[in-house]
Parts: C-alpha cells; structure tokens; sequence
C-alpha cells in the first residue's frame, strides 16, 4: 500500500499560518497534481510528506503507517526537485545509484539496477558524464532516475519542469506522463502550471490559501468548479465572471435579461446567486442586436495562430471568447455575445458553486 493521508494538518511559521487543517486523500497508484498559485502552501505540504518540515499539528500517513515523526529515510519516498539537486563531482551513473549505494546494495546489484533505470529513460549513453555535461532535459531525466531507481512507495516531485524552457517542458511533461503510468506508483506533482495539472494527473487537488479548495478528476475541476477561486484560477483563459441576480424569467445580467429553465431559476434563487461564470469556449460572437446576445464592444484582439481571443467590453464587465483564427474585428466595433446559459456556473455571495452546468444527461447538479 502506498497510498498518502494528510489528517487535519496544519503548519506555521511564527504567526504565519500556511496549513489550515489540510485533509487530503491520495489513492493508492493515483497520480495527484497539487495545483495553485505561489504561496497557497503545496510546497510545505510536500515537504511536510517527505519530512523536510515538520507540522504544526495534524498526522501523515503512507499507506497504514503513521509517519509524521519519521526521518526521510524511513519514509520510503522519493523526491525530485526543481533545481535538480545532482552532485556535480559525480557522474550520471553514481549519481542514479547513490540511493542503493546509501543502502548497502550490492555493486553488481547496483550496476543491473542503473543500466535498467537508464534504459528505461534512454540515457544509457549519459552515464559515464557528469552533471554539467548534461542539458536541462537530460539532467531531469537523471534526477528522474535517481529517484524511481529504488522502487519508493510513493515519488514526490516538486515544479520539476519550472526550469525547462516551454518546448523542452512540453516533450517531458509526456516523458513523466508514460513513466508513472509504466511504473504505477503514487506520484504527488506540486506545479502553479495548470496545463501541467490537468494534461498529466489522474486527480487535481487546487489549493488557496493554505486549503483545500477541491480534488476530483481534471475534467470535473474544470467543468463543475467547486468554487469562484477554482474557476478562475483553472483555464486560459479563465472563467469569465459577471455580475448576474435571479429575475422573473431568467437571470439579469446588467439591464438585459437571460432565460433559464425553470428548474435551473429555481435553484438560481434558492441559492441567492449574484455571479454567473462562463468559459471562453461556451461563448460564441454574434452581430450587434442579434436576439438573446449581450451587447458590447471588442476590447482587445489577440491572434493567437490556431484560435483568436476577443476580449468583449459588457454592460457587466469583460469576457474573453474564443473566436477562429481568421476573425478580423477591429477594436472599439460593436459586437454581441451568446452563449447557452445551460453551459454556465452560478455562484452565491460566499463564492460557492451554487448551481453548476447542466451535464449530460441534462439533469441540474
């Protein structure tokens, strides 16, 4: 078993208070993305997991055994970090092996042990260099396999590919994809890269502030936010956000007003909504005055090769929509947009998810 357990965690520094009594549940074989802005406490939560820091109160778990007080080394975990951390005086290979070597392992044991790990990585031809012989990628690949080369209970990795430049981030965002699928290990994966979060993770665990804000697959983070701070912070661009309050027939967004179905406006008002978020994709650009569309006027135009972002000035606030690569609107032109109020969020003065899209089966949730 190597499934994670965060129990009512909490960690300060002096009279900062980073964890509030985090609760967080990693399967056994799942890979979790810890996702939020700098600052929100995903890099002391990992650090917390590999025994780096300890909490302020709270317990840890991986698998039954409670390892709060535990030393790194007992911990059974491994963990790649952002800068690397290669010893620079040794070579690829004593630096793969150094974890068995730690432990006693046999050379020869050692040897069959780093030319599979290498192969599996394909930099068997790296190993008789030395760290600043290497690139980027091929020094991630190394850190990479130090790390998997003992079988850990569980692989932590914290912003791995922050240094990488955008190309190069995209081929090893793949690269560690296929590896943790192959190897079929926990993986916790701490990035502020939203793209990293939902291309390669089985769960997405969004935290602010110090809390866990929402952890589900990554479609249903980014379909059924669980809050306003989710919605915005997962997509690029993010949900659009407007002002929107129950009406007679539908919701009022500034002066115009949008029919729901009466189920949908029933809930809108037992909820007390006062916001409505829409994706950039839900929405579409219609001709000034076409029925049902929110007037307004193209704020800002950004080509983007394969898609344009229209940014629409509106009685309520601004909205981005995703237009086609040949739209060729001018800024300050009159424009309207649609969208199906089916496909939005509604959000109460607390900033919860009140009343989420309506899904497949056309039932509101």
């Amino acid at each position: 078993m190597s499934s994670v357990l965060f129990r009512n965690v909490v960690k300060n520094f002096g009279a900062l208070n980073v964890l509030r009594s985090l609760d967080l549940a990693v399967p056994d074989h799942k890979f979790l993305a810890l996702l939020g802005p700098s600052g929100c406490g995903k890099t002391t939560a990992l650090r917390i997991l590999a025994g780096l820091d300890m909490p302020t109160a709270g317990k840890v778990f991986i698998g039954e055994r409670d390892v709060t007080r535990l030393q790194p080394r007992d911990r059974d975990i491994a963990m790649v970090f952002q800068s690397y951390a290669l010893y620079p005086q040794m070579t690829v290979a004593e630096n793969i092996g150094y974890p068995l070597w730690i432990r006693g392992t046999p050379e020869a044991g050692r040897k069959a042990k780093i030319g599979e790990v290498a192969a599996i990585l394909e930099i068997g031809h790296l190993l008789d260099r030395r760290p600043r012989q290497l690139s980027g990628g091929q020094r991630q690949r190394v850190a990479l396999a130090r790390a998997i080369v003992r079988d850990p209970a569980a692989f932590l990795m914290d912003e791995p590919l922050s240094n990488l430049d955008a190309r190069l981030r995209l081929t090893m965002r793949g690269e560690i994809k296929r590896l943790c699928q192959r190897l079929s290990a926990t993986t916790i994966y701490v990035t502020h890269d939203q793209v990293e979060a939902l291309t390669m993770a089985d769960l997405v665990a969004v935290i602010h502030g110090g809390e866990l804000q929402q952890m589900a697959p990554p479609i249903e983070v980014y379909d059924r936010p669980a809050n306003r701070f989710v919605a915005t912070f997962v997509g690029n661009p993010p949900m659009n956000i407007l002002p929107a309050a129950p009406g007679e027939r539908g919701v009022m967004i500034g002066a115009r007003i949008v029919p729901l179905e009466r189920t949908r406006l029933t809930a809108c008002r037992l909820a007390e909504i006062v916001e409505i978020g829409l994706r950039p994709e839900d929405c579409s650009l219609a001709q000034p005055g076409e029925p049902g569309a929110l007037p307004g006027e193209i704020y800002v135009v950004e080509p983007m090769g394969n898609e344009t972002l229209v940014n629409v000035r509106l009685e309520g606030g601004n909205v981005s929509v995703r237009a086609g690569r040949d739209f060729r609107g001018a800024v300050g032109e009159s424009i309207g947009v649609a969208f199906d109020p089916a496909n939005a969020c509604f959000f109460n003065s607390a900033g919860l998810t009140a009343v989420h899209r309506v899904n497949s089966n056309g039932r509101v949730k």
